[in-house]
């Protein structure tokens, strides 16, 4: 038997539960792993919650992030034995491959042996807040040196490897958070400015900063009123990305800053990179290297036992956290 974490109905972290329940061994093409430390990620909470883009089965498992020793693999499978230390990619489904628990199998494919100098906890950070980011500001945007970017909820984990990606490239990253409160942090994590949106004037401070030229890449998980001073403040030919929708007010169509300018306003998930071996590769390239040689290096907020599970996603949905919860199984 093995324990998993899952929920019987939609609400709040106290829904969730572990359980002890058979679980098979890993099928053709797949490894199974004894996890070692679990990356949390807002799409479980509304997953959770019966609010993302995939529906639970219940009783549903959940969780897209994890690492640990490769236990067995599946007939097929190549390149792993036991014993490998891994880290997973997040599979398109994490109904169908739920990570929350001492036991959990993944496709091979998305299976990575991550560099030896990574702990636990760092290796269960890193998959989706990097290709994440990779994916809107390199593969999408074509993020080059020396230009601006913004980065709104800057203290997620995504906004932080979003930061770290732009200065490993030589880019100029802006930081957009809430309040200033974070706003020291941040600048030490590398943000080059801060902004503290409900206390400065957005639009004003993003111009002031980038001066004549605007900026032509936003990276934004917000949505909501807060499209209307970043599209401003954005130059001919730009493109704001929005891989969230964390407000919960409506958000406005900017239609006079859209047309006068010839914006691209562009939804994005991680999904698109993950789902094409291509672009797959050449992320994992990407961040390999950055790991490697330190330029990119997982921050994580705080960690949190298994049994602790419920306190961890309560702690994920405080927004209190600089970085990424970890879970230690």
């Amino acid at each position: 038997m093995t324990r998993v974490v899952r929920f019987h109905r939609h609400g709040g972290p106290e829904v969730l539960r572990i359980e002890d329940v058979d679980l098979p061994g890993a099928a053709a093409g797949e490894v199974q792993i004894r996890v070692k430390a679990l990356g949390l990620n807002r799409a479980e909470t509304l997953l959770r919650k019966g609010t993302y883009i995939e529906q639970a089965v219940f009783p549903s498992g959940l969780g897209l992030e994890a690492a640990g020793i490769v236990e067995t693999v599946g007939d097929g499978v190549e390149g792993f034995a036991p014993g490998d230390a891994v880290s997973v990619v997040p599979p398109l489904s994490m109904v169908r491959w739920p990570a929350y628990g001492e036991r959990a199998t993944f496709p091979a494919e998305l299976v990575v042996k991550h560099p030896a100098a990574l702990g636990w906890e760092a290796a269960a950070a890193v998959w989706m807040s990097y290709l994440t980011a990779y994916g809107a500001l390199i593969d999408i945007a074509a993020l080059a040196k020396g230009e601006f970017v913004v980065v709104t909820a800057a203290s997620s984990s995504v906004g932080l490897a979003a930061i770290q990606i732009a200065n490993a490239i030589g880019a100029i990253p802006i930081a957009v958070t809430r309040s200033s409160a974070k706003r020291q942090a941040l600048l030490e994590q590398g943000a080059a400015h801060v902004v503290a949106s409900a206390e400065e004037d957005l639009a004003a401070r993003l111009s002031e900063i980038a001066g004549a030229p605007g900026i032509r890449v936003v990276l934004d998980a917000v949505g909501g009123p807060i499209f209307e001073p970043l599209t401003a403040a954005m130059s001919r030919g730009g493109i704001l990305i929005e891989y969230g929708g964390l407000s919960t007010q409506p958000t406005p169509f900017p239609l006079f800053a859209v047309l006068s300018k010839t914006l691209t306003l562009r939804g994005y998930l991680v999904h698109e990179v993950i789902s094409s071996p291509k672009r797959l590769d050449a992320a994992k390239a990407f961040i390999m290297r950055g790991l490697g040689s330190g330029a990119l290096r997982p921050v994580i907020a705080r960690t949190f036992a298994f049994e602790d599970i419920v306190a961890a996603h309560r702690f994920l949905e405080s927004n209190e956290q600089l970085g990424k919860i970890v879970v230690m199984v």
